[in-house]
């Protein structure tokens, strides 16, 4: 018996600080820093997931966010915010996000939230999983 995980497609806008932290992980991410690229991206990759800074250049204050929820209100989402800022937070969640972290907070925080919104297994599961086996 073969197994096999599928990668899912995960956009991850404005994250480019993040980016090591997806290291390891069963996903193809597309690593992209605009919104107005983002969403032209939705038109040439299948994506199953978004990881997106609540204010990117050139769609500030969620505008990104809120555009993609108003077409895809189901698809799941985590909102990076401002650490001192509740009001990002606030309407982030209002908007029916998955999840929302602070831009601040650990790496080990970071990769738990996103594993789970992902329905990624613990990481001890993912190093095992992720190799294909021969039962």
């Amino acid at each position: 018996m073969m197994v096999i995980i599928a990668e899912m497609n995960v956009l991850a806008v404005g994250m480019k600080d993040r980016a090591d932290e997806f290291n390891g992980l069963p996903i193809r991410l597309l690593d992209i820093a605009h919104g107005a690229d983002a969403i032209r991206s939705f038109k040439t990759d299948p994506i199953d997931s978004v990881i997106s800074h609540w204010h990117l250049a050139d769609m500030p204050d969620g505008e990104f966010l809120k555009k993609l929820k108003a077409v895809r209100p189901d698809m799941p989402t985590v909102a990076i915010v401002e650490a001192s800022n509740p009001q990002q937070e606030i309407e982030a969640r209002m908007l029916g996000v998955s999840a929302v972290i602070a831009e601040d907070c650990g790496d080990e925080y970071f990769r738990q939230v996103i594993t789970s919104v992902l329905g990624l297994p613990n990481e001890r599961a993912i190093e095992t999983l992720y190799a294909v086996k021969e039962f």
